[in-house]
């Protein structure tokens, strides 16, 4: 990177390949990176998942990270975006729950209701 023009190019493809907008295919997975999320175990659970996605080969999938989602009580968070669909917030993960939810969720289209934000709060 020698300029400004080179900085706006990778940005420019960086940003394409992580927003996947509704209207795009594929799946957005995201796991809550905050000081709250890594101090209750958030980092196994996205080394997990990138490893189940790698595992099962799953090139429409996107993994990212993202900062503080406001609930710590419930951290480590795991947000899943699919194309139409409306986003799904796991909650209180683990590696195992995390690789489940891959398996489960973002490879067969089946949400795992007992990890999600609804069902902790009821």
């Amino acid at each position: 990177m020698k300029s400004i023009k080179d900085l706006e190019e990778i940005r420019k493809r960086t940003y394409d390949t992580i927003n996947l907008r509704k209207d795009q295919p594929g799946t957005r997975v995201v796991v809550g990176m905050a000081t709250c999320g890594i101090a209750a175990g958030a980092r196994p659970v996205l080394v997990a998942i990138m490893d189940e996605i790698k595992k099962n080969e799953l090139a429409d999938v996107v993994v990212a990270q993202t900062g503080c989602i406001g609930m710590c009580r419930l951290e480590p968070i795991v947000e899943v975006y699919k194309p139409g669909e409306e986003k799904v917030t796991y909650v209180k993960m683990n590696p195992s729950k995390a690789i489940r939810v891959v398996n489960e969720h973002v490879m067969k289209g089946k949400i795992v209701q007992e990890y999600t934000v609804g069902a902790e709060e009821n």
